[in-house]
């Protein structure tokens, strides 16, 4: 699907949403900017990205599976990305960086997870179809439905987020000190990689499994270097992931290259010029954030 561009911007944008395709692929990209940007700003302070990878690699055997099935390929990725998420909490040995000591375990699910999603994608007769759309996604080809799924799992997990937010905070910035003021660390982990294994797999239904960082890691990385203070850091990652969805949307529309490579490359340039303004290329101090 591309259009004419003619540089009247409210003349494009209207031709633009005449499209049911298009106003669903804005709806669903909001939803999930916003709810990617907030649940990857606490992935990426508690250094949990190896664990965010993972598990939005988990949800393409997911999806494949469904679709060898018959079934929902919604269904098949919060399953998947869910189960490998009670895995994850369920195999932590307490390490206080986060899951560095469970890297080879989480390693091995990856590994496994990707394995399973091919032997699916082989028994389905859409082989090339199937898993390019799995794992580079299809902003295009998101329906109401999945739409109002996607509103309805992020509402329920900004909910929890929203309840967990003040100890999770205090837990990834100090582990240790939490743990002295009778912080449930464990439980507040668990409870996470859960909400984080739903955010990838709502991301994954749009960018693909492979392109679920550009919106999980990106604009959360983006905002911690470019202030210390969570509450603002939280609204800049909000308002960058929001951006570059609604941005590459548009370029794609008049492009004849995929959107999902806009979203990457937009989110990059973000993060690349940030650093090279603000001098600096790593996340906020655990410290800082307190």
């Amino acid at each position: 699907m591309t259009g004419t561009f003619t540089w009247n911007l409210l003349a494009d944008i209207r031709d633009m949403w005449a499209y049911d395709a298009m106003v669903n692929a804005f709806r669903a990209g909001t939803i999930v900017a916003v709810l990617a940007a907030l649940v990857g700003w606490f992935m990426v302070l508690r250094r949990q990205s190896f664990a965010g990878h993972t598990l939005a690699l988990v949800g393409f055997p997911g999806a494949a599976g469904a679709v060898w099935l018959g079934l929902s390929v919604t269904l098949g990725y919060f399953t998947f990305c869910l189960a490998a998420a009670l895995v994850i909490a369920a195999l932590r040995t307490g390490g206080r960086r986060g899951y560095s000591e469970e890297s080879a375990v989480i390693g091995t699910v990856q590994a496994f997870a990707l394995a399973t999603g091919m032997l699916f994608v082989s028994l389905y007769k859409g082989f090339l179809n199937g898993t390019t759309e799995l794992l580079f996604g299809a902003f295009t080809g998101i329906t109401a439905d999945q739409v109002t799924v996607l509103a309805g799992v992020a509402v329920v997990v900004l909910a929890v987020l929203a309840v967990i937010g003040r100890p999770l905070l205090f837990a990834s910035v100090d582990t240790d000190v939490a743990r002295a003021h009778g912080v449930p660390s464990r439980v507040l982990d668990t409870v996470f990689l859960l909400l984080l294994g739903a955010a990838a797999a709502e991301a994954s239904q749009i960018t693909g499994a492979l392109l679920v960082f550009a919106l999980l890691v990106l604009p959360p990385a983006t905002a911690q270097l470019v202030t210390a203070r969570p509450g603002r850091s939280l609204a800049v990652s909000v308002g960058l992931a929001v951006l570059v969805v609604w941005v590459a949307l548009f370029v794609g529309y008049y492009s004849p290259y995929p959107i999902g490579f806009w979203v990457t490359t937009t989110a990059f340039g973000a993060y690349a010029l940030t650093s090279v303004l603000t001098g600096r290329t790593r996340s906020i101090p655990r410290r800082a954030a307190a």
